[in-house]
């Protein structure tokens, strides 16, 4: 049980409402909201204070919450030895706060990119009927443009975030530590989101794997082009829906995992994912020399993209061997 909870436990066996409390404590009943949400922590003299109200000891407050705390974290003068950077609890609830802001904005961006093409096929097929009232020049021309003009708007949402972003990306690439309460709140929030995140990645395979029944159905029954190309529009939204799903639920979650190092951001993961960088930026490199020397020489460029599907199985086999063996020197 982390502090979060013990306020909430201690106030609620005493009957107290959160304004109740503050008002002992001298401090605003956001503050207090914001204590039990775990979206922050007190300050040692209010916890002293709840101590003496609540009549238990500071070490029943925070023993538990210190002890998962020791697990990953050290001593201040270890962490100026070992030269990892120390993430404080304002940095942390920022990175949380963007990092959710963006999910959302990345998650329509990409959206969007997969909706694009849909005008641009709608009216081909309008202007292909009898008595259109649009020529198929303009069709094409009114919907490349449209696609043309959503894809650049939701490129720039995209960088723009990958910018905002990039004071953050040592957390994702290099291990730290954290100052005291951060695992707390980040842990309590992950497990509060957990049930969301299994909702929408099931909900987004359902979608991405009966989005194509119109389009059967649509076949089954010789419906005419203008349907069928309907069908394949409402393919798009359907799986648009399931991606903004995916990439929304993901991208909170992944905030969650980041500041806990857990999953793909343990410490032995970003160690492997810096040496996987290294060998990937020489081989693909060797790859693309051999694939033009290939082609120029053969003067066989549809033949010689088979390289490509190689070169992809091979790199696999190839971080496979690299992690095996550093199991290997590990054990």
């Amino acid at each position: 049980m982390i502090l979060a909870d013990k306020v909430i436990k201690l106030r609620k066996q005493r009957g107290w409402s959160q304004e109740e409390l503050a008002n002992q404590l001298n401090v605003s009943r956001q503050a207090v909201s914001k204590w039990e949400s775990a979206s922050s922590i007190p300050d040692i003299d209010k916890i002293l204070k709840m101590s003496q109200i609540f009549e238990v000891t500071t070490d029943y407050l925070l023993k538990e919450e210190l002890e998962e705390e020791i697990n990953v974290s050290v001593p201040a003068e270890t962490e100026e030895a070992d030269g990892l950077r120390t993430v404080s609890m304002e940095e942390a609830l920022e990175f949380m706060k963007e990092k959710i802001q963006s999910a959302k904005k990345t998650a329509l961006a990409i959206m969007a990119i997969i909706l694009s093409p849909i005008l641009l096929l709608t009216l081909g097929v309008i202007s292909e009927q009898k008595n259109s009232p649009i020529t198929e020049d303009a069709a094409g021309g009114f919907g490349v443009v449209v696609l043309l003009l959503i894809i650049a708007c939701a490129s720039a949402v995209l960088i723009l975030v990958g910018m905002k972003m990039e004071k953050y990306e040592y957390m994702e690439k290099e291990s730290f530590h954290t100052q005291y309460g951060i695992e707390g709140i980040a842990r309590k929030r992950k497990e509060e989101f957990e049930h969301t995140y299994r909702v929408c990645i099931v909900v987004g395979v359902m979608l991405c794997i009966t989005c194509v029944i119109p389009l059967l159905i649509a076949a089954a029954l010789r419906a005419s082009d203008l349907v069928l190309i309907l069908c394949v529009d409402a393919i798009l939204i359907i799986v648009s829906c399931a991606v903004f799903l995916f990439v929304w639920a993901s991208e909170q979650y992944e905030a969650f995992q980041i500041l806990l190092q857990e999953g793909e951001f343990t410490a032995e993961k970003k160690q492997q994912k810096r040496s996987i960088n290294l060998i990937a930026g020489v081989y693909w490199c060797i790859v693309t020399a051999i694939y033009l020397a290939a082609s120029f020489y053969k003067n066989s460029w549809g033949h010689t993209w088979v390289i490509w599907p190689c070169a992809g199985v091979l790199f696999a086999a190839i971080c496979s061997v690299v992690n095996i063996v550093r199991q290997g020197k590990q054990k």
